[in-house]
């Protein structure tokens, strides 16, 4: 019994740690006008590690990044990724999701 009871726990543990949440960042930018400025951001984005998903909204210059819960994006580190496209970094938004 206390071999099923510990196993139960641990599952019980484990699902717990696999749905805590990814990482929404919305990002506010300017300088975004086309298409191609947004996949160049995009693309700079999707090459870290633990990036799940990149939306760009040209009209209204927000970058929204999904990530793994264990990836954490410092400000520092995206306006620096925002300098070095030409771009100017305005704000950041960070919510977990379910």
């Amino acid at each position: 019994m206390q071999a099923r009871t510990l196993m139960m726990t641990l599952l019980l543990m484990m699902s717990q740690a696999v749905s805590a949440g990814a990482l929404e960042y919305r990002m506010r930018v300017d300088g975004l006008a086309c298409p191609y400025c947004a996949y160049g951001v995009e693309k700079k984005l999707k090459a870290i590690d633990g990036v799940e998903t990149v939306d760009v909204d040209l009209d209204r210059g927000l970058v929204t990044v999904r990530t793994r819960e264990d990836l954490h994006l410092s400000e520092p580190q995206l306006q620096q990724l925002f300098q070095d496209a030409g771009f100017t970094y305005r704000s950041m938004e960070v919510q977990t999701l379910p």
